[in-house]
């Protein structure tokens, strides 16, 4: 009696470890099949070795923890800002300048009278106008100040010297004065030290790849 009884408890023994075996088994494919999943349906992480011990390691995403801006470093960053913007604004309507004066210089000095030639430089403003005329309105006196220093820089003569020499002295005086009242000034000149901001500006965009399109 006791011999079958012992030979039952061995038969359900190994009844319950094939049964848990195959249950077992089966986990396993499923993990394999889900590497998402252990065997018991724990989360695989990745791992690292520290010594001897093998410790689960979870990267997390960077996090940047700054204080804020001095007010110094800020009222520059702002002052930067705002005069790249206005010489990213202004830049080509003085490339247009130059191009277009060094075409009027031309063709003023082969007229045969005064009279040709102040024909001539009417309908060149004229021209100047409803081509630029909506674009130069539109600038804020800040972009105008700039716009002024470029002329300068592309042309090598202030803005001054320009009108008196197309449209006579009472003109630029008077466009002076008009300026003037505005906190800007026809007769500014540029230098490439003192206005270094302004040329590394200038810089960028010629050395931009883009530039041609721009």
């Amino acid at each position: 009696m006791a011999m079958r009884q012992m030979l039952l408890i061995a038969c359900l023994l190994g009844i319950s470890y094939a049964a848990f075996a195959q249950n077992y088994d089966s986990l396993v494919r499923r993990a394999m099949e889900n590497p998402h999943r252990g065997p018991h349906d724990t989360i695989l992480v990745a791992g690292i070795v520290v010594g001897k011990d093998t410790l689960p390691y979870i990267g997390l995403p960077e996090v940047v923890i700054s204080d804020k801006m001095p007010r110094r470093l800020r009222r520059r960053l702002e002052e930067w800002t705002r005069l790249r913007n206005a010489v990213y604004v202004t830049y080509p309507y003085a490339r247009a300048a130059a191009r277009i004066l060094r075409e009027a210089e031309v063709q003023l000095a082969a007229m045969p009278n005064n009279k040709a030639r102040k024909e001539y430089i009417r309908k060149k403003e004229a021209e100047l106008r409803a081509s630029f005329g909506p674009q130069i309105e539109n600038l804020s006196i800040y972009q105008g100040r700039i716009l002024i220093k470029l002329i300068y820089r592309e042309t090598g003569t202030s803005c001054y010297d320009i009108i008196k020499e197309l449209k006579g002295g009472f003109s630029a005086r008077f466009w002076q004065t008009v300026a003037f009242f505005f906190g800007s000034n026809l007769k500014s000149t540029y230098d490439t030290q003192e206005d270094r901001d302004i040329e590394a500006i200038v810089q960028e965009i010629q050395h931009n790849p883009y530039y041609q399109y721009y």
